[in-house]
């Protein structure tokens, strides 16, 4: 068969026949049943077979109605209970308990009850018409005992289509109101496939819809290995939905959580490198037995909560070839309530048994009686870590899995309180010597206690890290057969970058150097900067990092101008100190210049343990904050602090997804560094990258220290503003781009204040699909990969200059939202990089750059224009915070839906008029009378010109003579007053 004859129909096949010789049964597509997703025939086959009796004792109550009894009592069940439940734990009805799954014994000794495992009947069934409107069908399903537990739609890269295209049919094409998409109650988990890369999701949900990559990951990268034997995907029929693979997937691995209001509606399904990881341990622990140590190098991102709660679970029932249990405890240690929180509501959904995890929140007698009396799964602190080590020396009789959550070892800084309780230095210079010592974290901590005992033959340890040292490898990794250690598993940072959980820190790195460069060059490029985008970095240029004055002003002025604005206005800063003694005066610098600058929008916190005494006055953490240091992180999150300053303390293990900008004013070098900057990596909704400020360290002494982490992109060392134009002709050259198609994209993209409907996604599309088509036929791949090249650089030169300062070139901005989704649609080769899609994160982004355009215009006014003095720029701002009242006079009026967003498109129109000399001259010299009719002609001329940016509004001008009065009468009223005031 050629390739070009090969169809999703060969694909389909060639799955279902790698399924049956799993041991699948293959289903027609008509006996499955609409109304209530299940197989009815296959359900009722493996009742009959595997509970006879069960079965006539209802057959005895119900006669011919038995088969409508049962299934009208599964659908009540799994409406109140849900799917995953249901089969777990199966249904009673009329005093008949019916199982609907048997899950694999974890001892042999009960031979019927691993006979009964076996009865487990999986199929595949094929084109199955899901929908009850239509004929629309899905391309296969993956059915347990008649229930759905996997969609799968498969796509042929040979006919052009891809994971991708796979991912839009279930956003777009599968009406999630029918029972098989039902959350929780009609299948499990939803497949995108092909032969290279597939990804899932558990909740189709139209365009909230997200789907996750479900890759082996290759090269420490994305995406999957050559497969010589076949695709690259092929693990997946061969592996993932082998018989024994699923059967464990449901029993023991996925499970519910609850979102952020506290309802459970979040279904967990492993991502590929958690059920690897998990898989792996516990098969070589069940070989190994007891004495045996395991590092697990997974990245931040990489969900080790979920691992190792499904590790727990795993080990604390692990049994040997000899049916004889592994470890008796399985001990947890952690400084985290919610891993705690999150161990008991997983397992008890496995086993529904109360006080299987037993938390040790009191004192060390608690933990050794907990030990003594083989708790199944134990978690405590890393503090109380020596003391269990020390028990169990003296337990010889039992055996234990430590596992060990390092990641958040050391976010409190007792280490540096111990070291150091009351600073009392002569100069910053003095209090950084003294500060600078490396502090012990936890994983220092562990080996220490673990080497002083040595190793113990009734205890394995399985450490979960995400930058492992030098030292800790050397003791606890895997010696390879040259003696070289490294971890027994790996996620990598590259690979949660790459796959999107997690930010690349380094992606915005500038020092102070580059960024003064910078600041300078845009500052001398009238082109780019349109002459007022100058004045936002003016006080930058002058300014040079000598003291903590300075710097106060240059971090204060930039995240007002440039991070206030980012993730929807609610981005947060870290600001790093070399010691405690900077963090102090840094703290009151801070409060002094907002203070003085009457800032309102701007509050900072200041973290740093113990007492610290500068010049006869002592400071203490609670004191500064006026709240206790539990009270810290809560605070931090909330709308009411923008700026943390610490020292020590919070540079690791400190999670936070609001922040987004990191200001360094110490030296930072190996693990400490990446832990460190590691703290802006968190992914949340709008937030579409983070931006390093750095004082003191070098670009290159940065990539030394994440090198043994990751596999570096480099980091940008030389930036030309000017080079965005060079890009900008060089992609118009190419024919690809029409403007006119641009502008479009960008009228429907930045609809100020309105939401994007269905119909405006389908437009924005229909803009960026005829570049697509004329991409795809360019004469060359050289052609076609030149101008791809100079898309992606552009894009993130853009975004990179765009965290110096904000850009006011409406071009360059339209350019770059056009090209950003052109590029997601752009046909990819192997050897790209795998990228989440984001029609989700569309919405939040479209709304964040037009408030942050809106606030920057406000931001200027501040500083003012020459001749403008302090006073007038104060009746400038206030006028402007004015400007939202006509928006809630014309909706009230007029039953319009302006949002404040919307107050941009009349303080631009403000703006100009105000700035036109004619009518400077014609408010000076004329009563408001008579210069309205010079004015009306001036008016109607900016608003023409900006009918592009808010269609709405223009529409509602032209075409209501009322609503047209009212606009032009607030806006005369505004323009006469300011320019006669002027």
């Amino acid at each position: 068969m050629g390739q070009s004859s090969y169809t999703e129909k060969d694909f389909e096949d060639e799955v279902i026949e790698l399924l049956k010789e799993q041991g699948y049964q293959q289903y027609l597509a008509n006996e499955f049943d609409k109304e209530t997703a299940l197989i009815p025939s296959q359900l009722y086959s493996f009742l009959k077979d595997t509970q006879e009796v069960a079965y006539q004792k209802l057959e005895k109550v119900h006669g011919d109605n038995t088969e409508s009894r049962i299934a009208y009592r599964l659908q009540h069940e799994i409406k109140s209970r849900g799917l995953l439940d249901v089969i777990r734990n199966g249904i009673t009805t009329h005093g008949v308990k019916l199982k609907l799954a048997y899950f694999k014994p974890v001892s042999k000794l009960n031979e019927e009850a691993y006979k009964k495992y076996e009865q487990n009947i999986l199929s595949v069934t094929r084109q199955v018409k899901y929908d009850r409107k239509n004929e629309n069908s899905i391309d296969l399903l993956i059915s347990l005992n008649g229930f759905s537990i996997a969609t799968i739609e498969l796509k042929n890269a040979f006919t052009g289509q891809t994971t991708a295209n796979a991912e839009k049919q279930y956003i777009f094409d599968r009406n999630f109101k029918e029972p098989l998409f039902h959350f929780n109650k009609g299948s499990l988990v939803h497949f995108a496939v092909d032969a290279d890369t597939c990804s899932m999701t558990t909740k189709v949900a139209g365009k909230k819809t997200f789907y996750l990559p479900f890759n082996k990951g290759y090269d420490n990268g994305a995406g999957n290995p050559p497969n010589e034997d076949g695709r690259r995907t092929d693990y997946l029929w061969n592996e993932v939905f082998a018989k024994s693979s699923v059967l464990e997937l449901i029993g023991k691995f996925i499970h519910l959580e609850k979102d952020e209001d506290g309802n459970w509606d979040k279904l967990i399904f492993p991502r590929y490198h958690q059920m690897d990881a998990v898989r792996k341990l516990v098969a070589d622990a069940k070989v190994s037995g007891t004495g045996k140590n395991y590092l697990i190098q997974h990245s931040a991102g990489s969900g080790k909560s979920n691992s190792i709660a499904w590790l727990s679970y795993r080990l604390s029932s692990l049994h040997n070839d000899q049916d004889q249990r592994i470890f008796d405890s399985v001990i947890v240690i952690t400084d985290r309530t919610v891993l705690d929180n999150q161990l008991q509501d997983t397992i008890y959904q496995f086993e529904h048994t109360q006080g299987v995890v037993q938390r040790i929140d009191k004192d060390s007698s608690q933990l050794a009686k907990a030990l003594q009396e083989g708790k199944n799964i134990i978690i405590t602190t890393l503090q109380k870590f020596p003391f269990v080590i020390g028990k169990i020396s003296g337990l010889p009789a039992r055996n234990y899995a430590v596992i060990v959550d390092e990641s958040h070892s050391s976010q409190g800084g007792e280490a540096t309180k111990k070291m150091k309780e009351v600073l009392s230095s002569g100069s910053l210079e003095e209090a950084a010597d003294e500060d600078d010592v490396e502090i012990e974290d936890g994983e220092d901590q562990i080996r220490k206690s673990m080497m002083a005992r040595g190793k113990q033959d009734n205890l394995s340890f399985f450490g979960f890290t995400a930058t492992p040292k030098y030292k800790t490898l050397e003791v606890f990794g895997t010696k390879e057969k040259e003696g070289k250690p490294k971890p027994f598993h790996l996620y990598s940072m590259k690979q949660a970058i790459q796959e999107g959980f997690i930010h690349d820190v380094l992606k915005n790195y500038t020092t102070y150097k580059t960024f003064f460069k910078l600041t300078k060059a845009i500052q001398d490029d009238p082109e780019v900067n349109k002459k007022k985008a100058a004045i936002a970095i003016a006080r930058f240029v002058k300014l040079h990092p000598h003291n903590i004055a300075q710097k106060t002003e240059v971090m204060v002025e930039h995240f007002r101008r440039v991070v206030a604005h980012k993730i929807g206005g609610k981005a947060k800063a870290m600001l790093v100190t070399s010691s405690r003694l900077h963090a102090v005066r840094y703290k009151l610098e801070f409060d002094r210049y907002i203070k003085e600058k009457k800032y309102t929008d701007i509050k900072t916190l200041v973290a740093f343990s113990g007492t610290v005494n500068d010049g006869g006055a002592e400071y203490t953490e609670p004191q500064m904050t006026g709240f206790s240091m539990s009270e810290l992180k809560d605070k931090f999150h909330s709308n009411e602090y923008q700026v943390l300053i610490v020292a020590n303390k919070y540079q690791t293990g400190f999670d936070e997804p609001l922040l987004h900008t990191m200001y360094v004013d110490k030296p930072l070098s190996g693990v400490l560094a990446v832990q460190t900057l590691s703290r802006l990596n968190r992914t949340t909704k709008g937030k579409e990258g983070t931006f390093v400020l750095d004082f003191v360290n070098e670009e290159e002494s940065i990539k030394e220290s994440f090198q043994p982490f990751y596999e570096l992109t480099t980091v940008e060392e030389s930036t030309d503003p000017d080079h965005l134009y060079d890009l900008k002709n060089q992609l118009e050259s190419s024919q690809i781009l029409w403007q006119s198609e641009i502008d479009n994209f960008a009228s429907t993209y930045f609809k100020a204040g309105a939401e994007l409907s269905k119909k405006d996604h389908a437009k924005l599309n229909s803009y960026i699909d005829p570049a697509v088509q004329r991409f795809i036929h360019m004469p060359s791949e050289d052609e076609q990969e030149n101008f791809k090249h100079a898309a992606t650089t552009f894009t993130r030169l853009y975004s990179f200059l765009t965290q110096i300062m904000p850009f006011q070139d409406a071009e360059l901005e339209k350019l770059f939202a056009y090209l950003r989704f052109l590029l997601k649609k752009l046909p990819r080769k192997e050897t790209d990089k795998f990228q989440l899609g984001d029609e989700v994160a569309l919405e939040y982004y479209r709304i964040q750059k037009m408030r942050e355009s809106a606030i920057l215009l406000e931001d200027q006014a501040e500083y003012g224009l020459d001749g403008i003095k302090e006073a007038g720029i104060r009746q400038t701002k206030e006028d402007k915070a004015q400007l939202s009242e006509i928006i809630n006079v014309l909706n009230d009026r007029f039953g319009t839906e302006f949002k404040d967003g919307d107050k941009l498109f009349f303080d631009q129109i403000e703006e100009e008029l105000s700035a036109n000399s004619s009518l400077q001259q014609q408010a000076k010299s004329n009563t408001k009378e008579n210069f309205k009719y010079g004015f009306e002609e001036m008016f109607l001329n900016s608003i023409i010109n900006r009918m592009d940016q808010n269609q709405d509004i223009f529409q509602k001008i032209m075409d209501d003579q009322d609503f047209s009065k009212v606009v032009k009468g607030w806006m005369l009223e505004k323009v006469y007053e300011r320019l006669r005031k002027d």
